[in-house]
């Protein structure tokens, strides 16, 4: 079970209302957060998420941070992700003409579709890119059971 994330049940009902009044949103443009001021912060960093049957690999785009400060944790089958993006240094608000780039603490939680063995979780930070890798739980791998004829 994971946490409840009111921002996942508003997604929930955009898209149930967005399917049953026929389809895309006007003009073809996605629309989807826009109603839901600060959103985007909270989808920092994005992510991609895939498995082999063996290890669920997270890849986290987080250009410009430092590793040491990224702190990657494992609870049970949900995996977080915190850390925080610097902001413009040495530079007066008064000086600035466009801040189109989030700073600031941000936390990601993706919940991972079984139990995984968080004793053997690895990150990898290079070039802007947080590769982790999460094995399964021994209990969550699939197991071949041979059939005995008799």
């Amino acid at each position: 079970m994971g946490v409840y994330d009111p921002f996942r049940e508003l997604e929930r009902l955009r898209r149930r209302a967005e399917r049953g009044a026929g389809g895309s949103p006007p003009g073809g443009r996605d629309w989807r957060m826009a109603f839901l001021p600060g959103r985007a912060a909270r989808q920092y960093p994005l992510v991609n998420l895939h498995d082999d049957g063996e290890t669920f690999t997270v890849e986290a785009l987080a250009p410009g941070l430092d590793p040491a400060q990224i702190e990657v944790t494992v609870v049970r089958n949900t995996l977080s992700i915190a850390g925080e993006k610097p902001g413009p240094t040495n530079v007066a608000p008064e000086r600035i003409h466009r801040s189109e780039r989030s700073a600031g603490r941000f936390v990601r939680t993706v919940e991972l579709p079984t139990e995984v063995d968080a004793d053997r979780v690895n990150a990898q930070y290079r070039n802007g890119l947080l590769v982790v890798s999460i094995p399964r739980a021994a209990s969550a791998r699939p197991r071949r059971v041979s059939v005995q004829a008799g």
